[in-house]
């Protein structure tokens, strides 16, 4: 492989792309070279942030792609016309940090649907196109909420560990046909609805003890996790879940 990391000739999908984790991700795969489609459930907002991945990079090609994951009818018609795609990201997902009794079914439904069935039928509504042409990438961003829980967020727990579990059953279906699934699993990062956390001074200083890099992530530190999971260099990486998280998981 003489460019093991180039995207180009690819088309790329990036779920809940308009801000934070998922625009840092979209932009590296555009970087790389692949032409990338960013997903947000306002169109405004999905258009204005592949403008400005293509102002960031020159030459790159990135355009919106409106639809909620969460709305199989929706999703389904923002596809009709959309290009093959090669490489999905199902990075949008829910939050309600509750505690587990103030959970409604209603609101359970809520986080099931956006992280868990939304990104299920993604891959479902995908992966023929993928298997056809041998070759797909499926990255599902998940959680150190994955592996771990916490007080007050058992609902984003619970969701975050059923795409963890969808992970490495479409890993194992999948494989056979040339598409590889694997999982980003964030840490701490410095995004918008961190934005309470990132402000108390004593979350940084617990984050100092609780992590080997002894601070917050920086959102475009999750880009190159995807770009590599993405690439013929991970050509042979299935079922993973690579953690980027500062080595919270290793540190104790």
């Amino acid at each position: 492989m003489t460019h093991p990391f180039s995207l180009q000739g690819r088309t790329a999908l990036v779920t809940g792309a308009t801000s934070g984790l998922g625009f840092e991700m979209a932009r590296a795969l555009a970087a790389a070279g692949a032409r990338v489609l960013v997903n947000g459930r306002d169109a405004a907002r999905a258009a204005e942030a592949a403008a400005r991945i293509t102002g960031l990079v020159p030459g790159s090609m990135a355009e919106g792609l409106a639809f909620d994951v969460a709305d199989a009818a929706g999703m389904e018609a923002a596809l009709a016309d959309a290009p093959d795609i090669h490489i999905l990201v199902n990075n949008a997902g829910a939050r309600d940090r509750r505690a587990f009794l103030e959970l409604d079914a209603a609101a359970l439904q809520r986080l099931m649907d956006a992280t868990v069935m939304g990104p299920a039928l993604l891959c479902r509504r995908l992966a023929p196109a993928m298997m056809a042409g041998g070759f797909g990438r499926i990255i599902n961003v998940t959680s150190i909420a994955g592996p771990l829980a916490r007080q007050g967020d058992a609902g984003y727990a619970t969701a975050k560990g059923g795409l963890e579990a969808l992970t490495r059953a479409l890993a194992a279906e999948f494989g056979p046909h040339g598409i590889t699934v694997n999982a980003i699993a964030p840490g701490y990062f410095l995004t918008t609805p961190n934005a309470a956390m990132a402000a108390d001074a004593g979350v940084a200083d617990w984050l100092a003890r609780r992590t080997s890099v002894g601070r917050w992530g920086r959102p475009e530190e999750v880009a190159g996790a995807a770009v590599f999971l993405a690439s013929e260099a991970a050509s042979y990486v299935t079922g993973h879940v690579l953690a980027v998280d500062g080595g919270y998981l290793a540190h104790f």
